[in-house]
């Protein structure tokens, strides 16, 4: 085709042959269609996105004038990169098109250029297209807009960040009605979904695959031995020598670990251990300042750094080709995030990804095990997008309010037409504007709350002052995190941020380690902590909320098998045939259940009385049935239960006397029941307390609170005031507001993931209960008592406990 020549012309001075799939992407944008292109890291989906749009640009004539192409990233560290890929062919061929960039990052100048002159193509962030929606002149900037690019919608979807994209997209498509949208995801399972989330209800959405097909290697690096007493952080870094043997310094390698504590403490570790890769190695996570994160990324692709230890910050876009080996750090949960991580490596078409997978304790070997069965059953897991979130609907209108403008009837057809939407109610829109102009029931003495004014003259509303169009703008985004702390040298440069909470207990001369750096707190100043390089050792690192990951449900599924096998004495594959030592010493002692039935053990020990279940369903569902179960047996029998849970199952301890054993023979479907489980939920946890803080972010990206203009942000604490306040008027006065029920949905459905905890008890009542009384824990009950004692103050450190509990086992044992 004609229209395509200059693209074709560009691939083949590159001495590249455009792949099937890519060719179909511009064909079918070329004849007017949207759709989805799920394709593997690494395979050419940016070009394949955008060559169409620029193609029908390039056909133009004159040249095109004005935003013709909306491209929208996840991370603004991946802008940069998408718009060297992108301008490449422009500068190369001589096109008549520019390419602009629009985040947190860029100044005010060039925000101000963009809106007098537009590129042709802007890459942005959800965040800042819903900044330029709050601009008068948003309707005349985006009035020829032809094509929108969702990149990573896997990553935006299953959060508020996907439904404040989808509400943008809604109001850009009710401006241009042939709005095209191609949306890019590299690993989701529920495709035909995210389609319909990205371009809308009632549209037809094209799904392209087909990229060449690219495998993943995985090879576990096995401990000498395994016993049967395996807890978290037993193996990790008592491992290191084995990690830095499997390593090679000239191999370039990324080394991803689930938290940033992690990948601070495995940096420390590995700079320790191999002082002959100083200069060549980094550590990279989200909480580094931008400008040397950029700089090892550079590095990373100029071939000086060849190993760097990161976290997600990692995950996404950045075309790493030198790359080449991934190193997982510990289990990494769910199987979409491993083949992200693996789509580093080998960041090219039908390319072949390494992981070398470290575990940080026995049983990660088991589910890594269940990553192999699951990924060649060609499985991923699923992205749920939030339903009908309000507090991102009511910033979206305050946005629209504060720009063009907005009239009702139009924008609520525009707002059904978005799938995270479509279920809204007339008398939820209602309760919107209601809350909106007047405050609702309780708030509407305020001017502040009141935030809208209808404009007679251009028939919409609009905000009510400047001042709450801009405090609006500095508060936008649905990213609710802790108010961080910048960490700067009393003389220098900024090393990155860290939390409130941290730095509030640290005391002036205090040593922590932080951005490969060990660091003297000198002082606290204007949510500045200002620090010096130190050469005194310590061990305290700085933790980060959300630092803690749950198994998926499609793993866990995997995980129940692989157990079954283990129990039938199939150890067929590597990582089974390690922990054979470990299902002995369980099977001595108890069993190994099969998927077909639940096994609960019972024990007395010094500590008191015991139950251990193990359902395999993950933290977060064990979490909730671990506590259900307690309210449900202290209702039996008054005690006081303690729960602590991991991915494999809970513990419940009571005092010696309590008749644990007894309860649970004479009282097991009760335990199961599923009738009455919210009202039992609500007994069993502090529910109350779970939805205010839940509403506290809600209240945030809903625009009852804000944290303040720059320079003077609001604390963790005055922000916890405000909610606080804000939840008990409602209560009190509107018990029915629709925030404080979408904070009860929140905490139910996402928190406590009410529908896998409910089937969990489900399968649990179709399972054959088997209860073990046995003499000592056991392996499985092992890393449970671990758990209870991360959380207990003590002057003993952990390791120390945990060796005193492994020679009192093996001496009962014996």
């Amino acid at each position: 085709m004609t229209t395509l020549q200059p693209i074709e012309a560009w691939f083949e001075a590159q001495g590249w042959t455009p792949l099937p799939f890519q060719r179909r992407c511009w064909q079918a944008y070329l004849e007017g269609k949207s759709g989805l292109i799920q394709v593997p890291t690494g395979s050419g989906k940016t070009f394949a996105a955008v060559m169409g749009p620029i193609a029908r640009m390039l056909a133009e004539s004159p040249a095109p004038k004005g935003l013709r192409l909306l491209y929208i990233t996840p991370l603004r560290a991946l802008s940069r990169d998408l718009a060297l890929a992108i301008s490449k062919p422009i500068e190369a061929m001589g096109w008549p098109l520019r390419v602009g960039i629009r985040n947190g990052d860029s100044s005010s100048s060039e925000r101000s250029k963009q809106l007098k002159a537009p590129p042709q193509i802007l890459i942005t962030t959800p965040e800042s297209l819903t900044l330029l929606l709050c601009n008068r002149k948003a309707e005349e900037l985006f009035g020829q807009l032809d094509a929108v690019v969702l990149d990573e919608w896997h990553e935006l979807m299953g959060s508020k960040r996907g439904s404040q994209c989808e509400l943008c997209l809604s109001w850009l498509r009710q401006q241009r009605p042939a709005l095209q949208t191609w949306a890019i995801s590299a690993t989701i399972g529920n495709l035909e979904q995210a389609a319909t989330h990205a371009l809308g209800v009632g549209s037809e959405p094209l799904i392209i695959g087909g990229a060449p097909s690219r495998s993943t290697e995985i090879r576990s690096l096995l401990p000498d031995s395994i016993d049967g007493f395996p807890w978290a952080g037993h193996l990790g870094l008592r491992m290191y020598e084995e990690l830095v043997g499997a390593m090679h310094p000239g191999i370039s390698t990324l080394l991803f670990t689930n938290t940033r504590n992690q990948s601070e403490r495995w940096y420390q570790c590995l700079r320790f251990a191999c002082p002959e890769m100083d200069g060549a190695m980094a550590l990279h996570h989200s909480a580094i300042d931008r400008s040397e994160r950029e700089a090892i990324e550079a590095a990373v692709k100029a071939g000086d750094i060849r190993w760097v230890v990161c976290t997600s910050s990692l995950d996404l876009g950045v075309d790493f080709q030198p790359v080449e080996r991934v190193v997982q750090i510990g289990s990494p949960k769910n199987l979409a995030r491993l083949l992200q991580r693996a789509g580093r490596s080998a960041h090219l078409p039908g390319g072949t990804s390494q992981v070398l997978f470290m575990p940080t304790n026995a049983l990660e070997l088991l589910e890594v095990s269940a990553v192999r069965l699951a990924l060649s059953e060609g499985l991923v897991e699923q992205r749920k997008p939030p339903q009908a979130p309000l507090d991102v609907l009511l910033q979206h209108l305050t946005s629209l309010a504060c720009g063009p403008g907005f009239e009702p009837a139009a924008t609520l057809a525009a707002v059904q037409s978005a799938a995270a939407f479509a279920g809204l109610s007339p008398s939820q829109w209602q309760w919107c504007l209601r809350f909106l102009e007047q405050g609702g029931d309780c708030l509407g003495a305020y001017p502040n709350y009141r935030k809208l004014l209808w404009d007679e003259e251009s028939n919409c509303y609009r905000i009510s002052s400047t001042t709450l169009a801009t405090l609006h703008r500095f508060n936008i985004g649905t990213i609710t995190a802790a108010p961080a702390i910048t960490v700067r040298f009393v003389r220098g440069a900024v090393l990155g941020h860290v939390e409130e909470t941290f730095i509030s207990q640290l005391k002036p001369k205090d040593v922590f380690f932080f951005s490969g750096r060990q660091l003297e707190f000198v002082r606290l100043r204007d949510m500045t902590a200002y620090v010096k390089l130190s050469t005194r050792k310590s061990s305290t690192v700085p933790a980060w909320a959300g630092g803690q990951m749950a198994l998926s449900d499609l793993l866990t599924h995997h995980l129940r098998h692989e157990v079954a096998k283990a129990s039938c004495g199939e150890l067929d594959t590597p990582e089974l045939q390690a922990l054979q030592p470990l299902f002995a010493r369980q099977q001595d002692l108890s069993v190994l259940p099969q998927t077909d039935q639940l096994l609960v053990e019972t024990c007395r020990t010094r500590e008191g009385s015991h139950l251990f279940a193990y359902p395999f369903e993950g933290r977060f569902v064990h979490e909730g049935v671990g506590f259900l179960w307690a309210a449900r047996l202290t209702r039996l029998e008054r005690g006081t239960i303690t729960v602590s849970v991991n991915d494999y199952g809970f513990e419940l301890l009571a005092p010696r006397s309590y008749p644990m054993a007894e309860l649970l023979e004479d009282h097991q479907a009760e335990l199961l029941d599923c009738s009455n489980l919210e009202d039992d939920l609500e007994a069993a946890l502090n529910l109350s307390e779970l939805r205010r803080r839940r509403f506290r972010a809600i209240a945030q990206i809903a625009g009852l609170m804000n944290r303040g203009y720059p320079g003077s942000s609001k604390s963790t604490g005055q922000l916890q005031i405000s909610a606080s306040l804000l939840f008990d008027v409602f209560e009190k006065h509107e018990p029915t507001n629709l925030l404080l029920q979408q904070a009860r949905r929140e905490v139910l459905d996402d928190q406590l993931e009410l529908s896998r905890l409910q089937q969990a008890l489900e399968r649990a009542s179709q399972q054959e209960f088997i209860h073990i009384n046995t003499s000592r824990p056991g392996p499985l009950a092992f890393p449970l008592l671990v758990e209870r004692l991360n959380n207990r103050m003590s002057n003993e450190s952990v390791l120390e406990r945990v060796q005193r509990m492994m020679k009192e086992a093996e001496r009962l044992e014996a």
